[in-house]
């Protein structure tokens, strides 16, 4: 037999000599390479929304020397726990967690602050604090209001509306809801005869607008939790001929940006995902250099009215410098 060590183990595969002979040069580890490691887990990235926050993410850690190790979730919590599991095993220096679940996702959090990772919640709040380092999100109580109030403006503040909602397990869809009608309910004109989730899923954004749609065929406009909600809404309402029927959505993903550009979709509420999660990151690293983010946990920033007039101006979730549209 032979002794196989650093030095001579490149220069057997299969069980057998290669055919090299030179010295083997050992891999630096991970640790002798300098970098440390920041997770970023989010839902499914088939949602642009979902993608574009990872990928700016990633990017951001990547700048400030981290490798970044990209997961999905799935909106599953069972495997966001595993996830978690996986960058605890790995000893990273930090989570950037997009969850699965604002009750469900307290345990995972925990058992990562347990093992001294902190977390950074982007997009989605928990309910408890002092578990996460930081919960970044939209102010999606400003966004769904501002979005209600144009909504009403285009429906002239009378008629039948539908209401497509998000995951009963995220509190971003209940915010929005509520948002919205804080709004709705107070003009007399307005009746919405149908509340249902289609869980920001556009495939059952268009089977729910389907269905609603034979249900209610006076309905003039759709309000939807997210964009991908919107997106379906509307396809199944071009499908049956009905152009005339007001749809706004809810993100500012560059799908529904083009739409509204082509005049399907009216209008929607941009989330700044561009900087929730710079900010997320930028914290992370500042927590790790110094143990502290100088910032409180809970964190909201403002969302954007988006119409036929501005989306053009957004790009990615975030301004892109131009200055009127055609």
């Amino acid at each position: 037999m032979v002794l196989l060590t650093p030095e001579n183990a490149c220069q057997y595969t299969g069980f057998a000599p290669n055919g090299k002979t030179e010295a083997c040069k050992p891999a630096a580890p991970a640790a002798e390479a300098g970098k440390k490691l920041m997770c970023i887990i989010v839902p499914p990235v088939e949602n642009p929304f979902f993608g574009t926050q990872q990928e700016i993410a990633a990017k951001k850690a990547e700048e400030l020397g981290y490798e970044a190790l990209k997961l999905v979730h799935d909106d599953d919590a069972n495997k966001q726990m595993e996830l978690i599991e996986t960058c605890i095993g790995k000893g990273a220096a930090a989570i950037i967690l997009d969850n699965a679940g604002a009750d469900a996702t307290v345990a995972a959090v925990q058992k990562a602050k347990d093992a001294g990772i902190p977390t950074f919640l982007i997009d989605r709040e928990i309910t408890k604090e002092g578990v996460a380092v930081a919960q970044i999100v939209s102010n999606n109580y400003q966004g769904a209001t501002i979005l209600a109030e144009y909504f009403a403006e285009l429906m002239g503040e009378k008629g039948e509306y539908i209401e497509l909602t998000g995951k009963d397990t995220d509190t971003n869809a209940h915010v929005r809801s509520q948002g919205y009608h804080d709004v709705l309910d107070q003009i007399s004109g307005m009746k919405m005869v149908a509340q249902q989730t289609a869980n920001w899923s556009q495939t059952e954004g268009y089977s729910v607008m389907e269905s609603l749609l034979q249900a209610h065929p006076e309905v003039k406009g759709v309000i939807c939790g997210n964009d991908t909600m919107a997106l379906g809404a509307q396809a199944a309402l071009l499908a049956a001929g009905r152009k005339d029927v007001i749809v706004v959505g809810f993100d500012g993903s560059d799908d529904v940006n083009e739409s509204i550009l082509k005049g399907e979709i009216d209008a929607g509420a941009l989330q700044p995902v561009a900087e929730l999660a710079t900010q997320a990151v930028i914290q992370a690293d500042l927590f790790i250099r110094t143990g502290s983010t100088g910032k409180p946990e809970k964190q909201t920033i403002d969302m954007v009215l988006l119409t036929p007039e501005n989306a053009c101006q957004y790009t990615g979730f975030a301004p892109n410098g131009k200055t009127s549209c055609p």
